[in-house]
């Protein structure tokens, strides 16, 4: 014990590491889980690369706590086994700094969708940086300064920014929280945010007793074992309590809760419980038609919907009918029912209107901006000009 317990290499490190590993494994199924079994569209922008980074930074996190703590017993020494690789660059701002990051973000996002229903003024890709520019600096200072000792551990008059570092992301999670906690969301945001906010807290304070008790007592070999192998399982728990689909991809979120029943939650129509919503029952009776009725009124029948947007896809150009079918959904919802409707805004503006969305629309960037610029995300005539400019479009499609 005496030697493992400075070298490493103890048999509890290793059943830690083995725990870490198998916590990854089941945060990568979670994460793959909807696009390997529902055949689910990769999304475009920070719906999909924020989880991604959040899964990048757990495996930095658990990394660097493996090679920075002595788990593994290495019998030479290497040059990327250095402490301030492990301690000071991964284990920061490449893991728990990042993690932290990246929850603010999707809080952010949340607060300014829910509650002030308007797009958030800073995109993510230039937003997360900026907030991970003070664990940047940081791990820099320290890198400059030498401040690790020979165990990897900080000196001691460094513990109180350090910790006030995570203190501070933790507490800015904290306040975008409590800005939505009035919100009633569908899809356990607020739950997940929570549940990140109390492993994150947990786990500040365990490193701080972990640290203190192996600074006062670093002669004890079993308590130096005991703590790290306790602050690797946390880390484990943390990853895989911290992950969260329902801010970026809340139709995901759901389809991964209902592991194989992907037609129950198809659409977002369906998820949010919008009434007549999904595909066709083949026993409805097919209502009369007149052909020489205008296609604004023929499209309000869901069977001819259904067959044009069919007819649309096979020319190419059925996203305009797939956009008139969910703006027809969103019309569905009550205008006082503004949380429902704000999710199907959202889904929508992602799915058909920003640039390089999967399904995107060909509307004016006049109609565009005025979408993404919208004070309003619940407003009843949101997407009104963009739908008269797209039926248009599907008219000159079907005169063809």
């Amino acid at each position: 014990m005496g030697s493992c317990g400075k070298d490493g290499g103890c048999p509890s490190d290793y059943i830690a590491v083995a725990i870490s590993l198998l916590c990854f494994i089941l945060l990568l199924i979670k994460a793959t889980l909807p696009f390997l079994v529902h055949k689910v569209p990769r999304p475009k922008g920070s719906g999909f690369w924020i989880p991604v980074i959040q899964v990048f930074a757990s495996l930095n996190l658990l990394l660097s706590i493996v090679m920075s703590i002595n788990f593994l017993k290495f019998k030479k020494k290497h040059w990327w086994q250095s402490c301030y690789l492990w301690a000071v660059w991964v284990e920061g701002p490449l893991g728990f700094g990042l993690l932290l990051s990246c929850r603010i973000v999707q809080a952010f996002q949340l607060y300014y969708i829910f509650v002030k229903r308007r797009l958030p003024p800073i995109r993510s890709y230039f937003f997360l940086p900026t907030i991970l520019l003070p664990w940047i600096a940081g791990a820099a200072l320290l890198h400059k300064k030498k401040r690790l000792n020979e165990r990897c551990h900080l000196v001691t008059r460094w513990i109180i920014p350090v910790v006030f570092l995570h203190t501070t992301y933790v507490a800015a999670l904290v306040g975008f929280t409590v800005a939505i906690r009035h919100i009633e969301f569908r899809f356990h945001e607020l739950k997940d945010l929570w549940r990140g906010i109390l492993v994150s807290t947990t786990s500040v304070g365990l490193w701080v007793t972990a640290y203190i008790l192996n600074e006062i007592h670093d002669d004890i070999a079993w308590l130096q074992v005991t703590s790290r192998f306790l602050l690797l399982i946390m880390a484990s728990i943390l990853v895989l309590a911290f992950f969260s689909m329902s801010s970026s991809q809340p139709l995901l979120s759901k389809m991964s809760l209902r592991k194989r029943e992907a037609t129950e939650f198809e659409t977002m129509g369906r998820a949010l419980g919008i009434p007549d919503s999904g595909l066709l029952l083949q026993q409805e009776p097919a209502p009369d038609i007149d052909p020489n009725e205008p296609l604004d009124k023929l499209l309000l029948n869901k069977r001819f919907r259904q067959s044009f947007m069919a007819f649309a896809d096979s020319c190419l150009a059925g996203e305009s009918v797939h956009f008139y079918d969910e703006v027809h959904e969103l019309a569905k919802i009550p205008v006082n029912d503004p949380v429902r409707r704000i999710y199907m805004a959202r889904h929508i503006i992602e799915k058909y209107v920003m640039a390089g969305a999967t399904m995107e629309v060909n509307i004016s960037h006049r109609n565009r901006q005025e979408i993404l610029a919208t004070p309003d995300l619940a407003h009843p005539d949101l997407f009104h000009n963009a739908l008269n400019e797209l039926l248009q479009l599907m008219k000159m499609v079907g005169s063809e």
